[in-house]
């Protein structure tokens, strides 16, 4: 599915199972919240944090979708075709950056 079928699939959703997008403040705390979620998970997992047992369950999957569906929710409800959005910034990221990062020795 491409994020243009993902914007549409998540609108669709609203309408079917929620009642109304919860507003952009309120969405912007959810992305907050899920962000973090997700920040949990990587820093136990992957970081060196020690991973609780109650936190092995979570599926970090599940949690960078839930961070997709707020951001769909944020571009729906703000007007942003964000298929159009990324691909531009892809293009910008790609001439902006192709010899940045490949002569980086950081990353050698």
């Amino acid at each position: 599915m491409n994020i243009k079928n993902a914007q549409k699939a998540v609108d669709e959703w609203i309408k079917n199972h929620g009642v109304r997008y919860f507003n952009e403040l309120t969405n912007m705390a959810q992305l907050t919240e899920e962000v973090g979620e997700v920040a949990r998970i990587i820093a136990r997992r992957y970081g060196e944090q020690s991973e609780k047992e109650s936190d092995k369950a979570k599926d970090l999957g599940e949690e960078l979708a839930d961070v997709v569906f707020v951001v769909l929710c944020l571009a729906n409800q703000t007007g942003i075709d964000l298929q159009e959005a990324f691909d531009k910034k892809l293009d910008l990221k790609t001439k902006r950056d192709h010899d940045r990062h490949q002569n980086n020795k950081k990353l050698k």
